[in-house]
């Protein structure tokens, strides 16, 4: 394929976001990636029925279903969530490689886990304030301001999920650290 000057365009058939020292065959999620991937798609085909419910139903009627924004929203921050500890056990998540795919190898690895140490102290912090959030809302019996339910049934969502995307982010940080020491060692050991 070719632009309209005639230059040759290559696209790669692998994403530029593949990790430098990311092992073959890894069983990288384990088994409960699956739960993680259905509990995703679960929430956004929720907001999905919700939405298409709230437009039918304003259309026929002139009704309109505002409570439901209460639950979309909720389910909107889980899917966030979820699907960020999805991105991490598949090492998909949101980076800028353009430096670091020119870096040598061992500075690569050394920033990679940089940023898994910074990203642990952001989920930490999210985790950490998330629960002081949801224990506030429980002790001054907060509700919600469409269905009346108590607010924390909500927000206690985030202090958990994090701790799953903390749990996803150790994970990838130690398969990184092996992989370091596998090659370190002279083994290949599948790296890449």
């Amino acid at each position: 394929m070719s632009d309209r000057d005639g230059i040759p365009i290559e696209f790669d058939a692998e994403p530029h976001g593949t990790a430098p020292f990311e092992t073959e065959g890894s069983d990288a999620g384990g088994p409960w990636l699956k739960i993680e991937e259905a509990i995703a798609a679960l929430a956004m085909g929720l907001i999905c029925l919700i939405s298409l419910a709230n437009v039918v139903v304003r259309y026929l009627t002139d009704i309109s279903f505002a409570f439901t924004e209460e639950f979309s929203v909720f389910l909107l921050v889980v899917m966030t969530l979820v699907g960020a500890s999805i991105a991490f056990a598949r090492n998909e998540h949101i980076r800028i490689t353009f430096f670091l795919e020119r870096f040598p190898r061992p500075v690569r690895l050394i920033v990679e886990l940089l940023i898994l140490a910074i990203t642990t102290m952001l989920f930490a912090m999210i985790m950490y304030y998330g629960a002081t959030f949801a224990l506030d809302q429980y002790e001054y019996g907060e509700v919600s301001a469409g269905l009346g339910y108590p607010s924390w049934i909500y927000s206690v969502w985030l202090p958990l999920l994090s701790l799953v995307i903390l749990f996803r982010v150790v994970e990838h940080a130690w398969r990184l650290a092996r992989a370091r020491r596998n090659a370190g060692n002279g083994r290949d050991g599948g790296v890449k």
